[in-house]
């Protein structure tokens, strides 16, 4: 399975925020869309980072007492591992692995297409692995009769 069936299936909108907004709003940002990563910058213009729900625990233990008026920026995490729609499940969970993240954006030409969460990655599995033992059942039953 490639990175785009997965796209297809679950859309490609990706929540931004600007480098310059607080912890405090991308906290309210994550909870309000229900989601554990967001993508810093402009999704049509440069994409600079992504801070996520681990990046803001880390930074709140050691910083409690300032942590709301921290700024995106000085959170963020500026290295981003990408892949691309072309890429397969399995290219994506060894780099998920490999780099131990839970949210992989996919570009497209060096453009932003989508993201995939580890969560994705699963449920992509899981219902390739159901059609497969459908597939099975139905082969053997056919067999039977």
């Amino acid at each position: 399975m490639l990175l785009k069936e997965i796209l297809k299936d679950k859309g490609t909108v990706v929540r931004c925020i600007s480098p310059e907004f607080t912890l405090d709003e991308a906290v309210a940002e994550l909870v309000c869309h229900n989601i554990g990563a967001l993508l810093v910058g402009d999704v049509g213009r440069s994409i600079q980072g992504i801070i996520t729900e681990r990046d803001m625990l880390r930074t709140q233990n050691a910083h409690r007492e300032t942590f709301g008026k921290l700024r995106v920026a000085e959170v963020m995490s500026k290295n981003l591992i990408t892949a691309s729609p072309e890429d397969h499940i399995e290219t994506a969970m060894g780099l998920m692995t490999e780099h131990r993240i839970r949210h992989l954006p996919i570009l497209c030409e060096g453009q932003l297409c989508g993201i995939v969460s580890i969560g994705d990655i699963v449920k992509a599995q899981h219902s390739e692995l159901e059609r497969e033992n459908n597939a099975m059942r139905s082969y053997i039953q056919g067999e039977s009769i």
